[in-house]
């Protein structure tokens, strides 16, 4: 039999007011949650807590180190991109007391080739190959080039002071260096993790898919990381400009918290051992520190890198992070630390909940569309809303166009005004991705669970803003 018109509008319009419900609540929970982190990000700016500070490039720029600082890069199928880190932080960072540690596979000829290359024979770097086909996970990488340092150490007597993770493709900032340096150390005055912020570079060839990280990091390195700092909860680690004290490390290696005891700090099974790395710090009773400082030339103290510009690897990543931060971590790292680390670890955990919403958000649009368009074309609608959810609706709206103002913001004060104004208009570019990863990391978990091992689906990186001619023209 079948279903007249009449029928199908009201199981339409069913569906409309049951995702209504559904996505309204949903999306009023998230923006109470990112309202409660602007008012305390405004509180900790009105008191002064959340101020940048301002030095002198050429007071940092070059300085001789307290100790030698090991950095650790690992490398697979980065043969477009490694000559030019390698070449750009040797030049920038000249000081005897570095040493970075490249780590390649021995399945991997061109990227040991192009490091080789780009090292120019410079005495302070260490190509490391490991001996297994890659690729492993980049945990593993970390693990390998680890026992490459405790075996220099070994040899020449000499320990690290701390440890800096770069990934291949990465800007680092002349001024970095030193000023890590400065933060960490041993002693309780000290940082035994420092992170510092990241910056993507816009991307003229991909101003939707590989700039809109740019806004995302705007507003996680301005604002999240300075609030969770100022609640004393636990800084994840990005992975990218994040240094460790050499001890600190050591005991997480040693297995004084989760794995480790043998192969190194780095956790192979994970996809985030970064983030992981951050949290067993402060589970240890480390001191945590996000560093966020400008040079005289108003530019941050940061790290700065191209993105994927497609939007296949831009999803994989994505969901990389989704799977290991919020998938992981709930079974991983489980539930530690007073209300202030509960409240960032619900945050770090919602994104596939986020990515559900999203969807269910954009599937009420289309839905919305043909009962206006059945509406129009004569047929009645067969309900309306309450009050109470016209008020939802209504509260959703304002949060938005706050949402929208606050991501303006944050990306006007690094990049300028039109890419301020392009972070607005790439929201339902940056909310497509996050639902596509969301599904990806959803079935990705499901693997593991029946007992896959998680291999590492890294980005391949084609340009680096280290070349003059790729780099985004000042506004």
């Amino acid at each position: 039999m079948g279903m007249d018109a009449g029928s199908a509008l009201h199981w339409l319009a069913l569906v409309e007011h049951e995702l209504l419900l559904f996505a309204g609540f949903f999306f009023l929970l998230g923006a109470l949650d990112e309202f409660a982190m602007d008012c305390a990000w405004l509180w900790l700016r009105f008191t002064g807590r959340a101020n940048t500070p301002v030095l002198r490039r050429r007071d940092l720029c070059g300085n001789p180190l307290k100790g030698r600082a090991a950095v650790f890069i690992p490398a697979w199928q980065e043969e477009s991109v490694i000559a030019h880190t390698l070449r750009h932080a040797l030049a920038v960072w000249p000081q005897e007391e570095l040493r970075i540690y490249v780590g390649t596979y021995r399945n991997d000829p061109a990227t040991l080739a192009a490091a080789a290359h780009g090292a120019g024979g410079d005495h302070r770097v260490r190509l490391v190959v490991y001996d297994r086909d890659g690729p492993t996970t980049k945990a593993d990488c970390l693990n390998r080039l680890y026992q490459a340092l405790q075996q220099d150490e070994r040899r020449e007597g000499h320990e690290a002071r701390f440890v800096l993770l770069q990934d291949a493709e990465d800007m680092v900032d002349p001024a970095g260096l030193v000023l890590l340096d400065r933060a960490i150390g041993p002693d309780e005055a000290d940082a035994q993790f420092v992170q510092l912020p990241v910056m993507p570079v816009p991307q003229r060839a991909s101003r939707w898919v590989g700039s809109h990280y740019c806004e995302e990091f705007a507003e996680s390195h301005g604002k999240a990381m300075v609030v969770r700092g100022a609640l004393g909860a636990s800084l994840p680690a990005a992975g990218v400009s994040c240094a460790f004290e050499r001890q600190m490390l050591a005991r997480i290696a040693a297995g004084e918290i989760g794995t480790g005891a043998g192969n190194g700090p780095f956790d192979a099974d994970s996809l985030t051992e970064d983030y992981e790395l951050g949290m067993k710090v402060a589970a240890l009773g480390g001191r945590s520190k996000f560093l966020r400082v400008r040079g005289e030339d108003g530019q941050l103290v940061a790290t700065r890198a191209y993105f994927p510009t497609r939007l296949g690897p831009a999803v994989r990543q994505k969901a990389r992070w989704m799977h290991g931060i919020a998938l992981q971590g709930w079974d991983r790292l489980g539930w530690t630390g007073g209300a202030g680390e509960w409240w960032m670890r619900v945050r770090d955990r919602r994104g596939p909940l986020s990515a559900l919403v999203l969807c269910a958000g954009y599937t009420l649009m289309i839905v919305a569309l043909l009962v206006a368009a059945l509406d129009l074309a004569g047929y009645a609608v067969p309900w309306q809303p309450s009050a109470l959810l016209f008020a939802v609706i209504s509260l959703n709206i304002a949060s938005f166009a706050w949402r929208a103002f606050m991501r303006f913001a944050f990306t006007r004060a690094e990049y300028g005004w039109a890419e301020g104004l392009r972070a607005v208009l790439r929201i339902p570019v940056a909310n497509v991705i996050a639902i596509m990863a969301g599904y990806r990391a959803l079935f990705a978990y499901s693997r593991t669970l029946r007992g896959e091992q998680p291999r590492w689906e890294k980005t391949v990186h084609d340009g680096h803003p280290s070349r003059p001619a790729m780099l985004e023209p000042a506004e």
